[in-house]
């Protein structure tokens, strides 16, 4: 059994940079977390502080409940796969697996029983005489991990192994890696800046920002209980509406004011979130692009928003719908979240400025570029958000750990 947790870790280079701010996570034995965020976000400085690759400046590493912040890299029982696969190019499959068992004085004959055997878990079996460059990128990728595997660690580190992969290899590899994984029962903590390779692929994700923890939880919770404004950006493809808004009447008839449009929100609603019962309450809506969906003939007209269609992207099983409103658009920018300039100063309904909103519909729907149409809207499936703090109102989860900056240009 084994298991890694971080307590308050934080790392602040000699430049001044924190890195990371005060990290609390835990992998349980034989789970599998994914550290996820944008570039510079600090989740590699984070493996590397766990690899011993770099110092920790605050806060304690435990692996199996022994504090490892002094131990050295090869002190410490993980195992770690690189984005580069780091192969050597003069040595075949075998010798390449082997190389950490030579390197501690094994014997030839059992290091190479021990690598032909990780090699038939990694389906290599065909390959072991062969070189890297006689390989293609998902054996080169398979041969780094099981470098890693034949050590035996308590904990396997993996640093975005899968991003030089094209995009085919890339899912296929997803399972594999996973396969893998399952089949050992190793605790592994997973970096990847792909929200969609976390969510596929996580036990538990943590979402990451400016090296501090935004949220912890299974890719579902993430995903219908985002815990601010950044989580709710982040994740999703494509990503979710976000929109300035109003909310305003009596708790048993609030009003969602969107631009110049009104939606009728449920009752029960002001009692699963009693943040919104505030008369002219601003705030920060959130709509999924699969909560949108061409609105029927008789359909509800107050739980309707009606759009200009710019776009169609035609998926086969589904299609996108880019379409324009009159609402104020919510973006992240630099970290900022700001609402677009009011549709209206822009040219409308058809301005520059709101066109980035998108519809999940139905591939049948004939729509044209240029179509006014109405949109039902999943009112039960609405997220709404502070719009001073881009904290969830009466989401369930983990709360932020850092204020997020909101702000209008």
């Amino acid at each position: 059994m084994a298991t890694l947790s971080l307590d308050q870790v934080t790392k602040v280079f000699a430049n001044g940079v924190e890195a990371v701010r005060q990290l609390d996570l835990f992998v349980d034995d034989g789970e599998f977390v994914v550290l996820v965020g944008p570039s510079g976000c600090g989740k590699t400085t984070a493996l590397r502080m766990v690899a011993g690759l770099e110092d920790v400046t605050a806060g304690t590493i435990r692996l199996n409940d022994k504090v490892v912040n002094d131990l050295s890299a090869k002190e410490r029982d993980v195992a770690m796969v690189f984005q580069n696969y780091a192969l050597y190019p003069h040595m075949n499959v075998i010798e390449n697996i082997a190389f950490s068992l030579r390197v501690r004085g094994v014997s030839k004959q059992e290091r190479e029983r021990k690598a032909r055997a990780t090699a038939d878990i990694l389906g290599l079996s065909e390959v072991v005489l062969r070189k890297p460059g006689q390989l293609s990128g998902g054996q080169r990728q398979r041969v780094a991990m099981g470098r890693a595997l034949i050590r035996e660690p308590a904990v396997f580190l993996m640093d975005e192994p899968l991003s030089n992969l094209d995009a085919n290899l890339r899912v296929q590899m997803r399972s594999e890696v996973l396969r893998i994984q399952r089949r050992l029962g190793v605790a592994t903590l997973y970096v990847t800046h792909d929200q969609t390779e976390a969510m596929t692929m996580g036990d538990r994700v943590a979402v990451l920002r400016g090296g501090t923890l935004q949220q912890l939880a299974a890719p579902q919770e993430l995903y219908e209980h985002p815990a601010n404004l950044f989580v709710a950006s982040f994740i999703g493809s494509p990503a979710m509406n976000l929109y300035e808004a109003t909310v305003s009447g009596p708790v048993d008839r609030l009003v969602l004011s969107l631009g110049s449009q009104q939606v009728a929100l449920p009752a029960e609603l002001a009692q699963r979130r009693p943040g919104l019962a505030a008369e002219g309450h601003k705030l920060v809506v959130g709509i999924r692009p699969e909560h949108l969906t061409v609105a029927p003939p008789g359909a509800a007209r107050e739980r309707t928003l009606s759009v200009r269609a710019e776009l169609i992207e035609a998926l086969g099983n589904e299609s996108l719908l880019h379409f324009s409103t009159d609402a104020r658009t919510v973006h992240n920018r630099g970290g900022v979240f700001t609402a677009d300039a009011d549709a209206a100063t822009a040219g409308g309904i058809a301005g520059a400025a709101a066109t980035e909103s998108v519809a999940r519909v139905d591939p049948q729907a004939r729509i044209d570029v240029g179509d006014q149409l109405s949109l039902a809207i999943d009112v039960d499936r609405l997220h709404f958000f502070d719009v001073e703090s881009g904290d969830a109102i009466g989401a369930a989860g983990v709360q932020p750990a850092v204020r997020l900056q909101v702000g209008k240009t």
